[in-house]
């Protein structure tokens, strides 16, 4: 076995817990995998293949920190992943003792990569610490912002696994393996995932025939007669956005789409399959009082039975007006308060608590997929800031990035590329990756859409297109018909071979053969934000 490979399924070397003023809770260790104190039990199973984490409190821990010390000096590079979407924020990195890296973390020597972290669907929000010394897990397993109180129940927290690095195996390679092995489950659609989704071109000012012709479009483009393209209509559609609340409900074709069952057969004559955005958890004008948020009034709180019932209802709507597939979005903002570059080592502040204080926040974000899961029937479902571990057999797709731009280059750049690179190994391992859109609009040079649109659709992953109608030429018709054709038939996951080195990688092989691309346009990066 390799040196620098640590197995962590053994006796950690310390454990911790923390109350809700992050102040230590003695435990006291037995030997016998226990660790307790003050009425809290701490517990580590190791089984054969993983160790699982448990926890007994009577409501006062909001953390458990579990740390393995070993010799990590030869490692030379660390990736992480995180909470929910990525924000153009991954990178293979040196020695950082304090760096949050959510869910998994991969430790490359320069020879072998070896993978630590968690079953999908754990029961805390969980990151990882690594250091020369060792590393550490912490688990957060507060309800909102406050201990849960789990009465007589044994919380199991998460399974812990692990796996060393092969010789001559890529880092990529070897984290893709370990993503098979973290998720023995994935919900995967039958057949690959592509379309035009038209949000980075119209923004919610959308209309039912601005989103026909651009569906006629692709439908025309797209030959492959067994698995049609999806047109998934983004935020504009209902009736808030019409009068001013974007992101609100009521959940009806507005004036600009009028019957939305009747829109989606007519998507459906036309050769795409139908699709629809929700935002599940902003309240209606009559919505009680009772169902919102502690933590914020203007999001409705998910462990209330009647809001599962009230998201439930409108899934059951869409999948009855016709629509094949639901793009959820804004969950994991509208219940903790933060985006997932925001939340570092806490996804939420402290101080509040879900109305049903016996379950943690994962477990409540968890139960929420499974209704949104068990409502949409066999429609697909795309997770769309939606929390990374806990989606993975909920959602066939999930977005894998922040949103990409059809008025920013550096933001595809930085968005699109960056979470490609950096999570591809998770595509048809957890679900069916999507990058975000392709954008093909007046505002960004073709000559890098082309290729942005190049890498996503040999790539593999899920494959949206936006199009601006108006400047479709006939370099863009040819270009986007390859791209379909390509993306509507399973290839091999593409993989970043420069990935160690850049958080921009241009060195790719895709299709069975090495490419570079060339990122940075006229102008190079642009460092003040999008």
């Amino acid at each position: 076995m390799d040196a620098t490979y640590h197995s962590i399924l053994r006796a950690p070397d310390l454990v911790r817990a923390f109350d809700a003023e992050d102040k230590p809770i003695k435990l006291d260790s037995s030997g016998n995998g226990i660790w307790a104190g003050s009425g809290v039990e701490v517990r580590i199973d190791v089984h054969d293949g993983h160790a699982s984490l448990l926890l007994r409190s009577p409501g006062t821990v909001t953390r458990i920190q579990v740390r393995w010390r070993g010799d990590f000096r030869a490692i030379k590079r660390y990736l992480g992943d995180h909470w929910e979407r990525s924000y153009a924020d991954m990178e293979w990195r040196g020695e950082v003792p304090g760096r949050t890296m959510p869910w998994y973390f991969m430790a490359c020597d320069g020879h072998r990569t070896h993978g630590y972290g968690l079953r999908t669907s754990p029961k805390a929000f969980c990151f990882w610490n690594a250091d020369c010394e060792g590393i550490s897990l912490w688990a957060d397993v507060r309800n909102g912002g406050l201990p849960v109180e789990l009465g007589d129940r044994t919380l199991e927290v998460a399974e812990i696994v692990c796996r060393p690095g092969k010789e001559g195996e890529s880092p990529f390679a070897a984290t893709r393996a370990f993503c098979t092995q973290m998720c023995p489950h994935p919900r995967l659609p039958s057949a690959p995932v592509y379309g035009t989704n038209d949000w980075n071109y119209a923004y919610g000012n959308n209309s039912a025939e601005l989103i026909a012709g651009v569906s006629a479009l692709v439908a025309e483009l797209s030959k492959n007669h067994e698995n049609r393209p999806f047109s998934v209509i983004d935020e504009g559609w209902a009736e808030g956005p019409f009068n001013g609340h974007f992101g609100h409900g009521p959940w009806f074709g507005n004036p600009r789409f009028g019957d939305m069952g009747a829109f989606a057969s007519r998507l459906r004559g036309m050769g795409v399959r139908p699709g629809i955005w929700f935002r599940p958890l902003t309240p209606l004008p009559d919505t009680p009082d009772s169902w919102r948020s502690k933590r914020d009034a203007q999001y409705l709180d998910p462990t209330i039975p009647e809001v599962h019932e009230h998201v439930a209802s409108h899934m059951r709507r869409f999948v009855d007006w016709g629509y094949e597939m639901v793009k959820h979005d804004f969950t994991t903002f509208d219940i903790l308060g933060k985006w997932g570059f925001e939340m570092g080592p806490s996804p939420t502040r402290g101080g509040w608590h879900f109305r049903d204080t016996s379950k943690t926040t994962a477990e409540i974000v968890t139960e929420l997929y499974q209704t949104i899961r068990l409502s949409a029937g066999e429609a697909k479902l795309i997770g769309c800031n939606t929390v990374s571990h806990l989606a993975t057999g909920f959602h066939e797709v999930q977005r894998i990035g922040d949103d990409t731009s059809g008025r920013s280059w550096n933001r595809n750049r930085r968005m699109g590329v960056n979470t490609l690179a950096f999570r591809a190994a998770q595509h048809r391992t957890f679900y069916e990756a999507d990058p975000d859109i392709v954008a093909i609009t007046q505002a960004i040079p073709w000559h890098l859409v082309e290729q942005w649109l190049r890498l996503v659709s040999e790539s593999g992953s899920a494959l949206f297109v936006a199009v601006d109608p108006s400047i479709i030429e006939p370099k863009h018709r040819v270009a986007l018909e390859r791209a379909f054709d390509i993306a509507s038939r399973t290839q091999t996951v593409g993989e970043p071979l420069d990935w160690l080195d850049t958080d921009c990688p241009r060195q790719w092989k895709l299709l069975g053969k090495s490419t570079e691309f060339a990122w940075m346009g006229e102008d190079g990066a642009w460092p003040f934000g999008d």
